[in-house]
Order: C-alpha cells, then sequence, then structure tokens
C-alpha cells in the first residue's frame, strides 16, 4: 500500500498483553496492523520472508504490515506485545490481528496499513539496535500496561506513549541523504482555505498571502493558478460570497455588518461584487431564501 508524508498518523492499540509462554509455535501469517515485541525474557525465534532471526532478553521485535512470518519458542519466555495501527483508517475498529495461516489478506486490503519502510529513506529492522530498544522497552511496557483502560486520561497518556514511539523509530531510522528535497512541500497550497478562512474579514493582500507560502508574489500566483484553476482574488472572492450567502440565509445580521464579516470595502462593494457573482443582490437573495 502506497503511504504518503502528509497521511495522518494516529496510533491506535488493537490488542496488548504481557504474555507468558513455555514451547510454542505460531504458525506461518501476514499483518494487516504494527506487532512490536519485547522480549523480557527467554529467547524468540522469528522467521521472517523465510529468514530465521534469533531474539534474546532485551530484545525487540518489530513486524510490519504484510511481513510474512511465524514465531517459535523453545524454553519460557515473556513477551509483552502490541498489536497497533499507526496511520489513521476510518475503519480501524473492524480491523483484527490476522490468524495462523492467513497469508493472502487481499480480501482486507482496505484495513491494510502503510508501511512505514514504504516513506522515502526509512528503513527500520526487524531488530532494533540495542541502543533503541533500551529505550523502547519502557514505551511498549506502557502500552502494555495502558491497555483497556477506560479512563480519558490513561486513554490520552497511551496514545501520546504510542506516538512518540513511532517517532523515535523514525527518527532513529530516518536517512536524512535520501529523503527528496522539501523546497516542493512549500508548494503545497492545501493549507490556503483554512488559511483564507481565518482571515475572511481581513484585507488580505497578494502579498501577504505569498509571504504566508513563502513565495515571491509571481511565483504564488502562478503555483496557486495551477493548483486551483483561478486566481488567489478570485478564490478568496469565492469564499467570501459563500459566506455571505450562509450568513444571508441563517443570521439577521445587516448587510454592513455582513459585508465586514466577509472582507468588503463597504457594503456598496459588498452588494456590486456579490450581485455580479450570484445574479441577486443580498437582499433579493436574503428573501428568496426566506421563501
Amino acid at each position: 500500500m502506497d503511504v504518503s508524508p502528509t497521511q495522518p498518523l494516529l496510533p491506535y492499540i488493537r490488542y496488548a498483553e504481557y504474555a507468558v509462554r513455555d514451547k510454542w509455535h505460531f504458525p506461518e501469517r501476514r499483518l494487516l496492523d504494527y506487532l512490536f515485541i519485547y522480549i523480557q525474557e527467554g529467547q524468540l525465534w522469528v522467521t521472517a520472508e523465510g529468514i530465521k532471526h534469533s531474539f534474546g532478553a532485551g530484545d525487540i521485535c518489530v513486524l510490519q504490515p504484510n511481513d510474512l512470518h511465524e514465531f517459535h519458542i523453545a524454553s519460557p519466555t515473556i513477551t509483552p506485545y502490541v498489536h497497533l495501527d499507526i496511520f489513521y483508517n476510518e475503519r480501524r475498529e473492524q480491523s483484527f490481528m490476522t490468524k495462523p495461516g492467513q497469508v493472502d489478506l487481499s480480501a482486507y486490503a482496505h484495513f491494510m496499513q502503510p508501511r512505514l519502510n514504504d516513506l522515502s529513506g526509512v528503513h527500520i529492522p526487524l531488530k532494533l539496535s540495542a541502543s533503541l530498544a533500551a529505550r523502547c522497552k519502557d514505551a511498549i511496557m506502557k502500552l502494555v500496561g495502558g491497555f483497556g483502560h477506560t479512563d480519558i486520561i490513561d486513554r490520552l497518556e497511551t496514545q501520546i506513549t504510542a506516538t512518540e514511539l513511532v517517532a523515535v523509530l523514525l527518527r532513529h531510522y530516518r536517512s536524512v541523504k535520501e529523503s527528496p528535497p522539501s523546497h516542493s512541500r512549500s508548494h503545497d497550497l492545501k493549507w490556503i482555505t483554512s488559511y483564507f478562512s481565518s482571515r475572511l474579514s481581513d484585507p488580505l493582500t497578494l502579498a501577504d498571502m505569498a509571504h504566508r507560502a513563502q513565495l515571491s508574489p509571481s511565483r504564488f500566483s502562478a503555483v496557486f493558478r495551477q493548483q486551483f484553476g483561478v486566481s488567489p482574488y478570485r478564490y478568496l472572492l469565492h469564499m467570501r460570497i459563500q459566506h455571505a450567502e450562509e450568513l444571508l440565509r441563517r443570521s439577521a445580521l445587516t448587510l454592513h455588518e455582513i459585508a465586514a464579516y466577509c472582507g468588503f470595502a463597504n457594503e456598496h462593494h459588498f452588494s456590486y461584487s456579490f450581485k455580479k457573482m450570484t445574479g441577486q443582490s443580498p437582499g433579493a437573495y436574503r428573501s428568496e431564501a426566506k421563501l
């Protein structure tokens, strides 16, 4: 599954357990979510994508979505573990921990989490480095201990712990050298609607908009038109008229007040712009809306 750098990250703990086992074998399967295992005591063998790996006390195993794996334990172990989603999925509560033998997950593709290793410049190994494992074990234990708590503060603290755990992994295993240049990020104007909404009553200039986007006015205008198909002023005017229509329909504000709320210089400017765009005067629009 492709992953966008702007895709929302909102960890969701599906299940966590303080597992104490003797001899044990979990057959081959693939995952829909992430699995963090802390080997507190004993030894765990993980066969991932056909390669056998040994984990001892103090190690942490990180399995990512769609990883093919199986587990073997030959002696008593204590292995606290956490199943979680990292990226937000509106159907996350319907997703599940896969069962033994579930290797074809094509029917559940809508639940499949994106892989962190598919992010540019990121490679998180199956076994975390010793220094990082020492830092992450406390987070895993907190997640195990906090799982199932219904108190709102406990839930919030668990959410924070999971988010911090992911952040630690990305900071440690992201290669700056392999990351794409970030200058293009300032050309993404998806935020502009919120920016305009928060300043709808202000006398915004092209220079103000360009400064917020960290672009020259001419470059900002070109990028804006490329992304939205109209000039910045035209887009802003459309938002102002839309807001004016809502206020005319749903409030008893005067035309003078609506003009001020929507960023027009005066009532005359508002009435002229409104009629030019909608074909009706503000008064006629309000009267018709109340019929």
